[in-house]
């Protein structure tokens, strides 16, 4: 299980001494990732992805409820009214929540690519102003070690807390 531990650097040459700090804790590169202004991260800097920098993951999820919902209530009622001629079983419902579940997942995540990441929102005040976020995913057995060693080498770098859940893919 991994936390996502948040930092707010003031400026790239920073970001870049704590990407080689981390590297050095043996934190691999694929769990670092920054955020900054629009085109002002280097490309040697790992950027926030996709995922990360939208609300895609979260519409998706609310899609999903929502979606099977809609389809268990919509098999519900097919079933108390068949079409003529048509004798339906309980598996409709089923059937009717899965294609539901999973037409309200695609469509509200085409809907949150667009949105930026809620989570992130608290951040984009000083991302504007020309700050850099980490975002580092650390075993939770290392969130008290990666925060000492961040507080000891950077003190210019401000902790703004731990994501209690990590999503498992992005």
């Amino acid at each position: 299980m991994r936390r996502r531990l948040y930092f707010m650097l003031p400026d790239i040459p920073s970001a870049r001494a704590m990407l080689n700090e981390m590297l050095l804790a043996r934190i691999e590169e694929r769990h670092l990732h920054f955020l900054a202004q629009r085109g002002s991260l280097p490309s040697d800097l790992p950027e926030a992805t996709y995922f990360q920098k939208t609300d895609i993951v979260h519409g998706a999820e609310l899609g999903m409820a929502i979606g099977g919902v809609a389809g268990i209530l919509g098999g519900i009622i097919v079933v108390m009214f068949p079409p003529e001629g048509v004798s339906l079983q309980l598996v409709t419902v089923l059937i009717t929540a899965l294609v539901g579940a999973l037409f309200g997942a695609w469509a509200a995540s085409m809907a949150a690519s667009a949105v930026p990441n809620s989570r992130l929102k608290a951040f984009f005040p000083e991302i504007e102003q020309g700050k850099v976020l980490m975002m580092v995913d650390v075993p939770l057995h290392r969130v008290a070690a990666v925060r000492e060693l961040v507080e000891r080498k950077h003190p210019e770098a401000t902790s703004h807390g731990v994501e209690p859940t990590m999503p498992a893919f992005p």
